[in-house]
């Protein structure tokens, strides 16, 4: 007979065969390369596997040598399909791959030249192609936020059917897309002139006066180098009409999301692709429905602005119910817009910021009272400038930063006496956007319409900017990790960057499909740093793992 020593290590032998046994199942590869008879083997190819009936979709990058190896993605075995995204190329046959349970499989992929290059392309490759100023451009900044300019440049609309386009346009809700459009109960104001001036520009571009572009379509560079080091995994949602646009993970991984259409909270996790919404009530009957700024406060629940919606909502995750915070009625009129919202520091004083875009002013809530008050941060700027309140965040003391979207300033409420320092960007005409503090109490933010990315230090009152490489990108948050980098993301290049603002260098990283992207997120606590977005014309949310 054994002695008790003598079984145990026999137990603990057969536990590790029957471990190794059950990690060998699920070792699955799929390594190869990919070439074309243009360029031979090719470097910077997108090569995606879903598995059949998966929600998640996986994506590399293929290296200098055509050369391209899915061990990160711990794939399970089965049948998997196979996408590319190389902009000029298509897969030469549709593609289908059963990865066995141990080993890899092998792939070569061909590839030929494309028969519609302007489906690939980005709004930022339409900009660089399209002919004209950058004044002229410079509107269309608006129209990516609830389409694609492929919708634009292929209609045959002259400039008088354009121009009644561009009124219709102005009757939709900022948080409409094809797939679910919202009426606003005010059409937004316009100036007949430049709306007229925008309709000529756009019929000077599409297809209006032939079956083809007078134009030549150019394209960006695929990844090169340190680019095509990367991991992405897409999940998919269950409906088109979900539109993720803030993305933040709790302290246990699981990546919750806001939907900029319908009135959810989502959950997912990121293990499984398991997906869970709650629905929280109608506030205001016959608005748009749809959330955009998500932020938890220091016990973890989610507080949601309401957009169209009107007021603030918070979402316990304990009991998993919400609790409104409606406006008052002599708040609440037919323009009336919580775009944001900024509970983090709420404990310190019982207060949360919010934004009130329709009198383009700051609302603050005293959450035990549900009172809120109002606070302009412009009252002293000249009269006749328009201004947008938009990012926030709120340091150790509850004091409130501010992006003024309409313009070029950030602002600093002081949470005592509510007083407002205004600081001018140096860029002109910024428009910064989304924002975020660092441990140093840094303000890092996004100069949307100056595509720079910039840091103010309060403590010095001092300004740094650093130039997005791809032009036409249109920056619209960022994020500094813990390691020095900052991320940024773009509505039009679908493309991510990291900044390493030390230096100025950086890397762009390409994302498999059209992402509209918003909000950007860096989850810290992961080794390499994870980066997450939601793609919010594609109902999925991405996660990024850099493997350098």
């Amino acid at each position: 007979m054994f002695d008790l020593a003598a079984r145990c290590a026999l137990l603990v032998f057969l536990a590790a065969c029957i471990g190794g046994a059950g990690a060998q199942s699920t070792a699955a590869n799929l390594i190869g390369r990919v070439s074309s008879s243009a360029e031979g083997p090719m470097e910077g190819v997108l090569i995606s596997l879903r598995k059949d009936g998966s929600n998640i979709t996986h994506t590399v990058v293929s290296d200098g040598s055509g050369r391209f190896d899915f061990a990160p993605a711990k794939l399970a075995p089965g049948r998997y399909g196979v996408l590319i995204r190389a902009v000029g190329y298509e897969l030469d046959s549709a593609a289908a791959i059963e990865l066995p349970a141990q080993g890899a499989a092998n792939a070569d992929l061909k590839l030929r030249r494309t028969r519609d290059l302007a489906a690939q392309l980005t709004n930022t490759e339409w900009l660089i192609s399209m002919p004209g100023t950058a004044e002229q451009k410079r509107p269309l900044i608006e129209c990516m936020s609830c389409h694609t300019f492929e919708r634009i440049v292929r209609s045959k609309h002259n400039a008088g059917a354009m121009y009644e386009v561009l009124r219709r346009m102005a009757t939709y809700a900022i948080n409409t897309s094809p797939e679910h459009r919202q009426k606003r109960a005010n059409p937004r104001k316009f100036k007949e002139e430049t709306f007229r001036q925008l309709a000529v520009y756009l019929a000077s571009v599409n297809l209006s006066k032939g079956g083809t572009w007078s134009y030549p379509l150019k394209t960006l560079p695929r990844p090169r180098g340190r680019a095509t080091r990367v991991l992405i995994t897409e999940y998919d949602l269950p409906r088109r009409v979900i539109a993720p646009h803030d993305v933040l993970t709790d302290g246990a991984g699981i990546a919750w999301y806001s939907n900029f259409q319908e009135n959810t909270l989502g959950r997912l996790d990121p293990k499984t692709g398991a997906h869970v919404e709650y629905t929280w009530p109608t506030i205001k009957p016959g608005a748009p429905t749809g959330s955009l700024a998500m932020e938890p406060d220091r016990d973890g629940n989610w507080w949601l602005a309401a957009m169209f919606q009107t007021g603030l909502v918070r979402f316990n995750v304990k009991d998993s119910t919400f609790k409104v915070f409606a406006l008052p009625a002599d708040l609440n009129n037919a323009d009336a817009q919580q775009s944001m919202v900024m509970p983090r520091q709420s404990h310190v004083d019982g207060k949360v910021w919010a934004t009130e875009i329709g009198r383009q002013v700051i609302l603050r809530l005293d959450v035990a009272s549900g009172k809120y008050e109002m606070v302009d941060p412009f009252k002293y700027m000249p009269e006749g400038t328009n201004h947008s309140p938009y990012g926030l965040t709120a340091d150790d003391r509850n004091n409130l930063f501010l992006m003024d979207f309409g313009d070029e300033v950030l602002a600093r409420v002081d949470a005592k006496t509510l007083q407002t320092t205004i600081y001018p960007t140096p860029a002109p005409r910024s428009r910064p956007r989304r924002t975020m503090m660092d441990a140093q109490r840094r303000i890092w933010f996004a100069e949307y319409a100056a595509n720079k990315v910039a840091m103010f230090d309060p403590a010095k009152e001092a300004f740094r900017e650093w130039d997005v490489p791809t032009p036409f990108t249109y920056p619209y948050d960022v994020f500094l990790d813990r390691t020095g980098d900052l991320w940024a993301g773009s509505m039009s290049s679908d493309r991510v960057l990291r900044l390493r603002p030390e230096t100025g260098k950086s890397i762009e990283y390409l994302l498999p499909r059209q992402t509209n992207v918003r909000r950007v997120y860096v989850d810290n606590s992961t080794t390499p740093v994870t980066f997450w977005v939601g793609s919010n014309h594609g109902a999925s949310i991405v996660r990024l793992v850099p493997l350098d």
